[in-house]
């Protein structure tokens, strides 16, 4: 069934902080409705927590690492005291590099926060969501769970995992009038990749603003999805068009994985020979007589 009406319904958005779920906390309140924001940073939570807050618009905040068990069970005990209409799952982390630079730490904490703590909160929260005939849960996803990408395999098998876990459950209660919404952008300008968790790479690459969407852009195509109970949501065009050539060309899409950018070494020029021996300097021509 649709939220067509968001006035005065409670959503609880995790990773509210910055990015897509302050946008989305913002876009919301601005529609009248109650927040409960969950975030690790506290001075970016209550930023957003005081950013939100208008005349009939109530606003809670709830400081938590998602990763932490005790952190998460408290969030599910503040949740289970509200009787929650929107649940937003966007809190996530990144890692880029080769995987086997990945420390088990990096590993564990990338799904904790990416998967488990989705699953966790959907599935404590699922008796109040169900209960009224318009609770909806939002997935913020990404295309990276819908294309696999190199140095982002954690990441990608998290959001792969995340895309499935909305599909299952809208088929599973669907019919008893949750909606659930699986949303996969593409890049967004927010900071999750400079943030990003590392391995042997020195940095993350930059992208070109002009292929990043805004996240007020995402927060607002993402409360329409709930609004219009959309399954699986690929809000952006570049997002569309790489999923689309996975799909239509999967041997193409591979290929083009595979390309890499190989550095050659500049040539060494003739006067640069260094001496054999700490004693001896090699002129040019004379390397060249002793090399013929």
């Amino acid at each position: 069934m649709r939220m067509r009406d968001l006035d005065g319904k409670l959503a609880l958005i995790t990773g509210a902080a910055a990015g897509i779920g302050r946008s989305l906390a913002l876009e919301l309140a601005r529609r009248r409705v109650h927040l409960l924001l969950v975030d690790i940073d506290e001075p970016g939570l209550l930023g957003t927590a005081a950013e939100a807050r208008s005349p009939g618009v109530d606003v809670e905040t709830c400081v938590a690492d998602l990763c932490c068990p005790d952190d998460l069970a408290r969030v599910v005990q503040v949740a289970r005291a509200r009787d929650i209409d929107l649940l937003v799952n966007n809190a996530g982390v990144a890692y880029y590099g080769q995987t086997h630079d990945m420390s088990t730490e990096q590993l564990d904490r990338l799904l904790g926060v990416n998967l488990l703590a989705p699953i966790r909160l959907t599935h404590e929260l699922l008796p109040t969501l169900i209960e009224y005939p318009c609770g909806h849960v939002l997935n913020v996803c990404s295309v990276a769970g819908l294309v696999g990408v190199a140095r982002l395999s954690a990441y990608n098998a998290s959001k792969f995992a995340l895309v499935g876990f909305s599909e299952a459950l809208r088929a599973e209660y669907g019919p008893r009038g949750l909606g659930v919404t699986a949303l996969c952008p593409g890049l967004v300008r927010t900071g999750i990749f400079r943030t990003a968790m590392t391995g042997g790479e020195k940095s993350v690459p930059r992208f070109p603003n002009w292929i990043q969407a805004s996240p007020e852009r995402i927060a607002r195509r993402a409360v329409r999805a709930v609004r219009r109970n959309e399954g699986l949501v690929v809000p952006t065009a570049a997002a569309q068009l790489v999923w689309g050539i996975k799909r239509l060309a999967p041997r193409f899409f591979e290929r083009m994985q595979r390309v890499r950018r190989v550095k050659r070494a500049p040539a060494m020029p003739q006067f640069a020979r260094v001496a054999i021996s700490a004693d001896e300097v090699i002129p040019p021509d004379e390397s060249l007589r002793r090399a013929a």
